[in-house]
């Protein structure tokens, strides 16, 4: 028996990881604008964050998905006074990425809270006034039922 032949993440186990690990959220961002003021955006993101002695796990993830996404490593604050370890994350904010791999691969396929979780996200990216016009489009096509009509998306696997 092989013991270090390498595992192919299916569909089930990254949902999965994602209910227990993952956030759908939107990371905050500002810029400034041509005429000097300061502007403030939401980016959609998703995220899975795990301790570091995972991060291998991640990298798997992301390239199960061809993501091309860096996985980031970064000591917890211990305002509380708490010693916690470093934690590995994986941040997907881009649009082609969002609305190609990340909302197909959970959309209708989420139970619990993280359902309600992932809709409400859904629902905030077309009607909060802070994210950009251009991420909208990925409200507008759950809301015209461009994922739920297009069944290649929970048929697609990806290895």
């Amino acid at each position: 028996m092989e013991r270090n032949k390498e595992k192919v993440l299916s569909y089930d186990y990254i949902r999965g990881l994602a209910e227990g690990e993952g956030s759908f959220t939107f990371s905050t961002t500002t810029r400034k604008s041509a005429d000097g003021k300061i502007k403030r955006f939401k980016i959609p993101a998703f995220s899975i964050s795990m301790h570091e002695r995972d991060e291998s796990l991640l990298l798997k993830v992301r390239d199960a998905l061809e993501l091309s996404n860096k996985v980031y490593n970064y000591q917890q604050s211990n305002k509380d006074g708490y010693k916690r370890g470093r934690k590995a994350f994986l941040i997907v904010r881009d649009l082609g990425s969002l609305k190609n791999v990340i909302i197909p691969l959970f959309y209708n396929e989420l139970v619990g809270h993280k359902r309600v979780q992932f809709n409400d996200w859904l629902e905030r990216i077309g009607s909060d006034p802070l994210v950009p016009e251009s991420y909208k489009l990925l409200s507008r096509l759950h809301e015209n039922g461009f994922y739920a009509k297009n069944p290649k998306f929970h048929d697609k696997q990806f290895t």
